[in-house]
């Protein structure tokens, strides 16, 4: 989808136990202090077709139902938040977006490209894909320490199944891989030098 804005639009994806939140917080606040009006936001969204994901993911509907509700609350959410914060020129932080529904959803069997094809129909590409990367032995070490029952997404199989979706799209011109072995601050360092970048030739 073409965009006709002056806004920055991040993203921020990767499997579980690679601190995607905490690096979603750190940026925003980073930017913030630079000056920028961020708007800070995820997916599944917090509107009425996002909070019906959530309160189903410990009950998981069927894959057709569930697919079918991520495309409705991305609808709603590029129309109602995302594009008017791009216009608005807001630089806008996303934790999660289409990509982790090729990852999760096509675990589930559905075809990544294809999912691709339709979120990107009517969906924005970013401006900046961060990609945050481990290894699955490391994810899985951190989900541990976490204290957290694995779930069917946080298993070996699906988790290196994600990874591998997640880097299909590493040589898009948007995309930027970040090693997620280095202590947070480092990582945190990294990624708001290369927001910066980006915001100083927008």
């Amino acid at each position: 989808m073409q965009r006709n804005d002056f806004g920055l639009f991040i993203v921020i994806e990767g499997i579980d136990g690679t601190g995607k939140s905490t690096q979603c917080q750190k940026l925003a606040a980073a930017l913030e202090k630079e000056g920028h009006t961020v708007l800070l936001d995820r997916e599944p969204s917090d509107g009425p077709f996002g909070k019906q994901l959530r309160e189903s993911f410990n009950n998981r509907l069927a894959p057709e139902a569930e697919l079918e509700l991520f495309h409705k609350d991305r609808k709603q959410h590029v129309d109602d938040v995302i594009l008017p914060a791009l216009e608005r020129g807001e630089v806008v932080i996303l934790d999660r977006y289409y990509f982790s529904t090729m990852a999760y959803q096509g675990a589930r069997g559905f075809d990544p490209i294809e999912l691709r094809k339709t979120n990107e129909a009517f969906a924005p590409t970013p401006d900046i894909l961060f990609i945050l990367d481990l290894p699955v032995e490391n994810a899985l070490e951190r989900i541990g320490v976490r204290g957290d029952t694995a779930n069917e997404f946080e298993q070996r199989d699906a988790l290196q199944f994600c990874r591998d979706i997640f880097l299909s799209v590493k040589d898009e011109p948007y995309a930027k891989v970040i090693d997620s072995k280095p202590d947070m601050e480092t990582i945190h360092q990294n990624m708001l030098e290369w927001a910066k970048s980006r915001l100083r030739t927008n």
